[in-house]
């Protein structure tokens, strides 16, 4: 038993004896001064009261009857009238003394459960659960049990993020890594194959540069930095945005199909706005089909709200991985990387977040995947 068990007990317990003390001293002073009143009236002998608890004959001295108490001692008292009750104020005491008990182990018992679950926790034991123990509890205490437990949830879910998030990283690395590698012992085994030993070599140190800016930008942007935020005309940025995708799409014979609607500011890093719509469109254009075509359509919907849709004919997500490929490195069943890093719309999702936008991915009935954006105005 715990310090604050001893401490609720103590004073639980004071207090209830405290109320028996004197709830019982007070009753036995009026039952002195009214046997006292009544005694020096005449109508009763001394000593002689005794608490009407059902119909009683009428006392002896008001029957005409004499006066007789052969065994009232001299002064008119019996004896140990004048003492105070004992027996019922021990058995009081008893009472009190078991209800602190019992009232402060209720209320002790679940703090020690979280102490409990806390010292495991701090010691790295994420799995330990406190609701469970809490039983029928329907109180404050046991909100904070829930509490505790969506806490650690939340806290394994976040530590298991970054192991994968760091599985995932080590494994993007490890294939250009490996490259470069090849590509130098290429070069020293064949100096005549220097050229393109050395465009390897470049390529992969650009894709490993590429790798890390990504990083970098999903890093900040998860620790809460989204930069200096403007007004952003979204006619403009869309523009931009609609011309490099067709330029883009136009090796892969991908047509653009862009419907604008009314145009609207919104308050945001200019940068990082551009780059996450431009992401979502090139995950558009890398999964679709040749002769394929990408509809873009962005307007002020009647909720007042700026609303994107960015739809294109590919393979699509299953229903079940739909909100998975906003997770870093994902990847669906059946699609490999198609030459990115798996963190475009990752990087999407935070930088509309950060805006307080929510953005989400949505299966075509006719095949083909559809991302919606929605920005505040």
């Amino acid at each position: 038993m715990g310090r604050l068990f001893w401490k609720f007990f103590i004073f639980i317990w004071l207090a209830q004896m405290a109320a028996v003390l004197g709830t019982g001293a007070l009753f036995w002073v009026e039952r002195q001064q009214f046997e006292e009143r009544l005694a020096g009236e005449g109508r009763m002998p001394p000593g002689a009261f005794q608490p009407d608890f059902g119909e009683r004959p009428p006392p002896a001295f008001e029957r005409g009857e004499p006066n007789h108490h052969p065994r009232l001692p001299p002064g008119g008292r019996p004896p140990g009238r004048d003492r105070l009750p004992l027996l019922p104020m021990f058995v009081g005491l008893l009472a009190s003394l078991l209800c602190a008990a019992g009232l402060a182990w209720y209320i002790a018992k679940p703090i020690r459960h979280l102490r409990q679950a806390f010292d495991a926790a701090a010691e790295g034991n994420l799995e330990v659960r406190v609701s469970p123990r809490m039983g029928g509890r329907r109180d404050e205490l046991a909100d904070l049990g829930d509490n505790f437990d969506r806490m650690t949830e939340r806290l394994q879910a976040l530590m298991a993020g970054q192991k994968r998030l760091l599985h995932d990283v080590s494994h993007e690395m490890r294939s250009p890594l490996a490259r470069l590698q090849a590509a130098i012992g290429l070069a020293r085994q064949q100096p005549a194959r220097m050229a393109d030993s050395l465009r390897r070599i470049e390529r992969e140190g650009e894709r490993m540069n590429g790798l890390v800016g990504e990083l970098l930008t999903l890093s900040r942007l998860e620790a809460g930095v989204a930069g200096p935020l403007e007004d952003v005309d979204m006619g403009e940025l869309l523009a931009d945005i609609v011309e490099d995708a067709r330029f883009e799409g136009a090796a892969k014979q991908v047509s653009i199909v862009y419907a604008p609607g009314e145009m609207a500011e919104i308050r945001a890093n200019p940068e990082l706005l551009h780059r996450a719509i431009e992401n979502v469109v090139r995950n558009a254009l890398r999964f679709s089909p040749a002769d394929g075509v990408i509809h873009i359509a962005a307007g002020r919907a009647e909720s007042g709200r700026f609303r994107i849709s960015i739809g294109d004919d590919g393979p699509g997500v299953p229903e079940s991985q739909l909100d998975n490929i906003f997770k870093p490195f994902f990847r669906a069943d059946g699609q490999s990387a198609a030459g990115g890093y798996g963190l475009g719309l990752a990087i999407a999702r935070r930088v509309i977040a950060a805006v307080d936008g929510k953005i989400e991915a949505k299966n075509k009935v006719g095949g083909g995947l559809t991302v919606e954006m929605d920005l505040p105005a």
